[in-house]
């Protein structure tokens, strides 16, 4: 499924789209695409509509925050700025914050390699070639494990 959002309005739609809904098991989520295309204030936009009361900030430097909400706890990673030997020493967080129960989101999951669950939800973020301000956000389900959500995304952005 792939959503054109013309605006940060729209980008901020998508998002409450997206945070309605999650259910209580939570979503590991990957999320690809260039500097500045827009996936941190996609994250922001998901958590402020799910009431996350702490600042929510990129974690380009820290590597991962973590967040809570009425529904599970959420982890956000940055994987941007780290080379093997730093991804080598979070492979145990990214398996253990990969369980149900957990939303969790990874930004420059490219870096990853082969330690992302394959039944992720993939989220790349590109801009438009035409319009600066376009983005264009495709969902893809690796492994058709999260097709109830992106039905009820699909429901949930036409109305």
């Amino acid at each position: 499924m792939k959503i054109k959002t013309e605006n940060l309005q729209d980008t901020k739609n998508l998002a409450n789209a997206f945070a309605s809904s999650l259910c209580k098991k939570g979503l590991f989520v990957t999320l690809t695409g260039d500097i500045g295309a827009g996936k941190t204030q996609f994250i922001r936009y998901v958590l402020e509509f799910l009431k996350v009361d702490k600042k929510i900030t990129s974690p380009s430097f820290v590597i991962l925050n973590e967040y809570k909400c009425e529904l599970f706890p959420i982890y956000h990673f940055d994987l941007y700025r780290l080379e093997e030997k730093g991804l080598n020493s979070i492979i145990p967080e990214l398996r253990q914050y990969s369980k149900d129960n957990a939303l969790t989101f990874i930004e420059w999951a490219q870096f990853a390699h082969d330690e992302i669950p394959k039944s992720s939800l993939r989220i790349n973020v590109e801009y438009d070639e035409d319009n600066v301000d376009v983005r264009w956000f495709e969902f893809i389900d690796t492994e058709n494990k999260n097709e109830a959500f992106l039905k009820e995304l699909a429901k949930r952005i036409k109305s």
